[in-house]
């Protein structure tokens, strides 16, 4: 069964950088489409970008397009988000989760905290 555990996540000035990881366990990543969510204080959770599984394309949500990037490392069973120009509205906690269309297949982990802030 594929369980997936986030890190990377703290506390970054306005402009700076983050990398999260997404390290998968049980199962080949490879096989999955991975995205990478984030919910604020008060507000819905919200997908932030995807990776697919078939020829790597990718999605940004306007908000982080030009700023984020996603990557996987199928050798290291990894999908990174490496987060750029961060701004305080970026700040959420994120979490990873593989899905097939519209469907999630993991249950919601712990996710990784990113503050951005002065």
């Amino acid at each position: 069964q594929l369980q997936l555990v986030e890190s990377g996540g703290g506390l970054v000035q306005p402009g700076g950088s983050l990398r999260l990881s997404c390290a998968a366990s049980g199962a080949i990543l490879d096989y999955y489409a991975i995205g990478w969510f984030r919910q604020a204080p008060g507000k819905e959770r919200e997908g932030v970008s995807g990776i697919s599984s078939s020829d790597g394309s990718t999605y940004y949500v306007d908000s982080v397009k030009g700023r984020f990037t996603i990557s996987r490392d199928n050798a290291k069973n990894t999908v990174y988000l490496q987060m750029n120009m961060l701004k305080p509205e970026d700040t959420a906690v994120y979490y990873c989760n593989a899905y097939v269309g519209q469907i999630i297949v993991c249950p919601w982990g712990q996710g990784t905290q990113v503050t951005v802030s002065s």
